[in-house]
């Protein structure tokens, strides 16, 4: 089998080219970050696996998720390189491209986004490029599928097979002389061959963490030995000057303007109102605002509406009159029309909310927008000890809590990692969706996406305070500093915005099929049985001795009734499960049904408080597994489930007493 690797700087469309390659789709958002681990592909019809790793500016990792990609130059085994530069920033770009044409391997440069440099009315002469880096270099447009298929037919070509580069620098006499003297006592006592010899030298002398890691482990004497030396000298800083003078030569030699020189830079006309320091903000609100009208008022709910009359009219009627002509027992008659139609179909019918919520967030990543929201958030953030790139996690857990903390990952100091990592839970991950929309429709049906939002904002404020209060607990003073990569927007692509709406989720239906239909069942059981067995009403049932013992505990924060919180305590176990253990303990049909009675038994003020709640307390098992790995500790994943119910019990408190105090119902 071939190894392609596949390396790149943040955002310049390296897992969308790694898509185009093995016509496979992997998650992807236009933001810095977002792969933080390698995926692998295979080009169809072949024995060529590709391996899309991690974005990184160097091959000196600052964060976890870049260290995979150094590492696996170290251990692991690669046939050819494939190194994907965003064509409108070379000078960047090239610095990780002359680490990896370094190595030795047989490499080609893809040039992407290259619309984009044509756009500003640059060329780059391709023939000048292949000879200064002694390797192929292609043009590529990954988002419109321009130039991959001849990239394809480069990497499959069997006659002739690219061959191994032999890019070499010169660097200043000094660095030179330290190179040949390492790579003598490399190849003739621990049998490397000269290439790879020189390609550890100099990232030793680069100060390349993960490669002195690896010397360290491996006590190669005749880099150790001189490392003192080698810092004394500032290698690292006559390294990365020598390689900058190369670049900035040779595309000043490359560099063809093209016909229309005077584009008119859009992007840039965009950000200065959208990440206007006064505007920013509101205009991420308003975008939010807009989001949230178009699930619940314009766009989703009346499709869920459909849906639900659907579901708790004929297809339940037709059901049950299925299983009485089949002679079918009152107890499996009851489990599947009480239980798993009501319970699980009941959670279904809110599929047009939940896809009409990612497939704007998938607008916003592929337009480019996401990464202009890390930014606007970045002086925010600061406040609290963390910057920007802390926010992308956090955005992540809009639509899911899990894919969000281990986005964490790219988080460089430790500190700033644990912090974001204990915050992230209190996101409003997409599983909550189908419990606001029962509790928004029936109490507050004009200001639906107001109070949607509300919630939103209510959870980044409790995080970011918490965010501050860990700052000083855990001494995590140093700041590091935010840089993110502000791509071009671009008019997203319906095919990606239809494959980014059902990679988001796909997973909610699955939770369908799978834990909710789990937790359908068991609350069906402990509802239909009692201590005395089978009971004729549900007020003697387990879940309501359950549901009744803990009514004085929650009574303070507005919940009076027994159902509400014995969902409340099923969705520990998954989100989804609270609509539909609400739709089962209260015997409804359908959505429609449970929205009225309801209403008869919340106020407002208590609704709210029950929202909020449910937005801060435990989070679901799957967060809290994932919190466990990230930390490597269950003592971070014991103080999460305990902080984030004592912090929804003081919010829903303060919330539920303050607005009695007001004379709010």
């Amino acid at each position: 089998m071939t190894t392609i690797a596949l390396f790149g700087n943040p955002n310049t469309g390296k897992t969308t080219l790694f898509n185009r390659l093995t016509d496979s789709y992997a998650y992807m958002g236009n933001w810095s970050g977002v792969t933080v681990e390698k995926k692998v592909g295979m080009i169809k019809n072949t024995n060529f696996a590709i391996v899309d790793l991690p974005g990184i500016y160097s091959l000196n990792p600052l964060t976890k998720d870049e260290a995979i990609a150094t590492n696996f130059l170290l251990t692991e085994d690669q046939d050819i390189i494939v190194d994907v530069a965003n064509a409108s920033q070379l000078k960047r770009n090239l610095l990780l491209s002359i680490e990896l044409l370094e190595f030795g391997k047989p490499t080609v440069i893809a040039l992407n986004m290259i619309d984009s440099l044509r756009n500003m009315g640059i060329s780059y002469n391709r023939q000048v490029l292949e000879t200064a880096f002694d390797c192929k270099v292609m043009m590529t447009n990954a988002r419109g599928n321009k130039g991959t298929q001849q990239l394809k037919q480069e990497l499959l070509a069997e006659d002739p097979r690219l061959p191994a580069t032999h890019f070499s620098l010169t660097y200043p006499s000094s660095v030179q002389q330290a190179i040949k003297q390492a790579v003598r006592g490399l190849t003739q006592n621990y049998n490397v061959s000269s290439q790879y010899a020189k390609w550890l030298a100099i990232q030793f002398m680069n100060a390349n963490d993960a490669v002195v890691s690896f010397v360290k482990q491996h006590n190669l004497r005749p880099l150790l030995e001189q490392a003192p030396y080698y810092q004394a000298q500032h290698f690292d800083d006559k390294i990365y000057q020598t390689r900058l003078n190369y670049i900035e030569t040779t595309l000043k030699e490359a560099r063809e303007t093209g016909s229309n020189p005077h584009t008119r830079d859009i992007t840039a006309k965009i950000d200065r109102v959208v990440t206007h320091p006064l505007l920013g903000l509101p205009i991420f609100l308003g975008i939010f605002f807009l989001m949230f009208k178009l699930t619940f008022d314009w766009f989703g709910t009346p499709l869920s509406d459909l849906l639900d009359a659907f579901v708790s009219g004929p297809l339940s009627t037709t059901v049950n009159h299925w299983l009485i002509a089949a002679g079918a027992l009152p107890f499996l008659r009851s489990l599947i029309v009480d239980g798993l139609i009501t319970g699980v179909g009941g959670v279904l019918v809110f599929i047009p909310q939940i896809f009409t919520l990612f497939a704007c967030i998938s607008l916003l990543e592929d337009s480019g927008y996401m990464a202009r929201a890390a930014l606007v958030m970045d002086k925010l953030m600061s406040k609290v000890g963390l910057n920007g790139k802390a926010f992308i996690p956090l955005i992540i857990g809009f639509g899911c809590n899990v894919p969000g903390i281990m986005a964490a990952r790219t988080i460089e100091q430790p500190k700033e990692r644990l912090i974001t990592t204990l915050i992230s839970p209190y996101m409003s991950c997409s599983a909550r969706l189908p419990i606001y929309s029962l509790f928004v429709a029936a109490f507050f049906a004009k200001n639906q996406a107001l109070i949607v939002l509300s919630l939103y904002v209510l959870g980044i404020v409790v995080a970011l305070v918490l965010a501050k209060i860990y700052q000083k607990v855990l001494h995590s003073e140093n700041e590091s500093v935010f840089m993110i990569e502000l791509p071009e927007y671009h008019l997203p692509q319906p095919t990606i915005i239809l494959r980014g709406t059902w990679d988001k989720g796909k997973g909610f239906i699955h939770k369908a099929g799978t834990v909710i239909f789990a937790g359908t069942v068991l609350i069906w059981l402990l509802s239909y049985f009692g201590p005395s067995g089978v009971v004729s009403n549900i007020s003697n049932s387990f879940t309501a001795l359950i549901g009744h013992s803990m009514v004085p505990l929650f009574a303070p924060i507005g919940l009076a009734s027994w159902q509400a919180i014995s969902a409340m305590l099923t969705g520990i176990l998954a989100k989804e499960t609270i609509g539909a253990t609400l739709m089962v303990l209260y015997h409804t049909s359908g959505q429609t049904a449970l929205v009225a009675s309801l209403a008869h038994l919340f106020t407002p003020l208590a609704a709210y408080s029950f929202l909020v709640f449910i937005l801060l307390y435990i989070p679901c098992f799957a967060t809290i597994a994932v919190i466990k790995a990230e930390t490597g500790s269950w003592k971070w994943a014991l103080y999460t489930i305990i902080s984030s119910l004592v912090i929804a019990y003081l919010v829903s408190f303060l919330i539920f007493q303050g607005g009695l105090l007001l004379g709010l119902h």
